[in-house]
């Protein structure tokens, strides 16, 4: 009987520990995204008027090696600007 109810609290310790372990997990993981989404509000809020500069697909060579124009605003890579608006 002594056996069975040592066996019994081992396992209760067991799972306790096992709980704080999870939840310890989880509260690094919350501070982490949270880390994350400071970051980048910290990015906007360092930026003039929250943009970030060279959004269009033409001016990365990455992603345009062939050199055409962007499809939002039509400038070439050469051209080195913004797509706030259409070219004109």
């Amino acid at each position: 009987m002594l056996n069975l109810i040592k066996k019994h609290i081992i396992r209760q310790q067991i799972t306790i520990i096992y709980y704080f372990c999870s939840m310890e997990l989880l509260f690094i993981t919350i501070i982490l995204l949270g880390l994350a989404f400071a970051g980048i509000a910290i990015k906007i809020w360092g930026k003039k008027d929250g943009k970030f500069a060279g959004t269009c697909a033409s001016q990365s060579p990455f992603l345009n090696k062939d050199g055409e124009s962007c499809s939002y605003c039509g400038r070439t890579p050469d051209e080195q600007k913004d797509c706030d608006s259409a070219k004109v």
